[in-house]
């Protein structure tokens, strides 16, 4: 019997990966995507009815508030998708037996560790992105046995959504000379990479549920990720300056790479 699987925020770079690489496959895995003007998970009622009128096996929650800096300055609504839309969504869960697998991020924890973060770290976010990515994580623990919360570092897409591969991309067409900070480490991870680690959880029915960490194995700073960005396009002429006082309104973690090993 083919399993039935819901994706939710289909129009950002991890929903339009996920329906690039596997909405045609031979997996018996029946999808079906939804945006947030066609299911909001902030609206309970809508949820609601919506999971009632449908049968889903899984859901992959890709429906988030990813604008950091703008969460700094109007939290609310930052809170209102990651927490309570994810309370919502756990809780419809729930109640249809759907196994929620929710995208989470690497911001739920400060940065000071000079090693990489394990799922047995406890979370110490440093800014309002990041604390509502944490409270959608608690909702999901205490209202669900069945689920999967997947912390993921730095993702991007070589082709959707606006992200630090695109922005250096478009910033390489009309300048010759590109301020970026190396002040953070993380693990770049493909949209591709992590869609393929979401399906190979759904196709091996794995009842290991629980808080997964995955990202992309090789570890940089944002500078060297520009300048890698810019090897690949053969961008030869572009100057990257490291951009030593970078601030941004949000506090950023400086180290954030994450491990699925235990301690």
């Amino acid at each position: 019997m083919n399993k039935r699987v819901l994706v939710t925020g289909a129009n950002g770079q991890l929903g339009k990966t996920i329906n690039e690489l596997f909405f045609i496959n031979e997996s018996n895995l029946e999808f079906t995507f939804v945006t947030k003007k066609e299911l909001d998970i902030t609206q309970k009622l809508e949820l609601k009815l919506f999971f009632e009128n449908n049968e889903f096996d899984f859901c992959i929650n890709c429906a988030a508030y990813t604008n950091v800096e703008q969460a700094e300055k109007t939290p609310k609504a930052a809170y209102k998708v990651n927490g309570e839309g994810v309370k919502h969504l756990a809780q419809v869960c729930k109640e249809t037996n759907t196994i929620l697998i929710h995208v989470s991020t690497d911001y739920v924890f400060d940065g000071e560790k000079i090693e990489p973060y394990t799922i047995e770290d406890e979370p110490n976010p440093i800014n309002e992105y990041g604390k509502s990515k944490l409270l959608g994580e608690q909702y999901i623990q205490k209202i669900l046995e069945k689920f999967f919360i997947i912390r993921t570092s730095w993702l991007y897409s070589e082709k959707y959504g606006n992200n630090f591969y695109r922005t250096i991309l478009e910033k390489a067409k009309k300048e010759k000379e590109l301020f970026v900070t190396d002040e953070q480490t993380g693990c770049p991870t493909n949209t591709e990479s992590l869609a393929c680690f979401i399906i190979r959880i759904i196709l091996s029915k794995s009842k290991n549920y629980g808080i997964k960490h995955f990202c992309d194995e090789k570890i940089m700073t944002w500078y060297g990720f520009a300048e890698q960005i810019l090897n690949e396009h053969l961008y030869k002429d572009i100057k990257i300056v490291k951009a030593k006082n970078y601030r941004t309104f949000a506090l950023r973690p400086k180290y954030s790479i994450l491990t699925n090993l235990p301690k």
